[in-house]
């Protein structure tokens, strides 16, 4: 068994995307290439996005802090602190509306 503390996790990847050209910071929790289940601690510092693109199978995205966009489809949803956003089967992109880290869940198609 592993356990990994989300805020302090959240914490450091956000410090790095801070000071990162893209804005951004990642580190994969659980899965791999081998396994249908990944969890990914993404950081993003306000302002910054992570472009449009496709889900490889069923997603979720949870707030762990701050606020952001999912957008898809001319048609977005805020996500704040404690949210659970569904990432929808299309292409979408996520923006920081502030220094934020999401948790993505994604069980991988076979």
């Amino acid at each position: 068994m592993n356990k990994q503390s989300l805020t302090a996790v959240a914490r450091n990847q956000l410090e790095t995307a801070r000071v990162a050209s893209s804005g951004r910071s990642a580190t994969t929790l659980y899965g791999g290439h081998e396994q249908v289940l990944r969890q990914t601690l993404i950081a993003l510092a306000a302002g910054s996005r992570m472009d449009d693109h496709n889900n490889p199978g069923e997603a979720t995205l949870y707030v762990v802090s701050g606020r952001v966009k999912l957008l898809s489809d001319g048609v977005s949803w805020d996500g704040m602190t404690g949210d659970l956003l569904i990432i929808p089967q299309a292409v979408h992109a996520v923006e920081a509306v502030e220094d934020s880290a999401v948790l993505l869940t994604v069980a991988k198609r076979r």
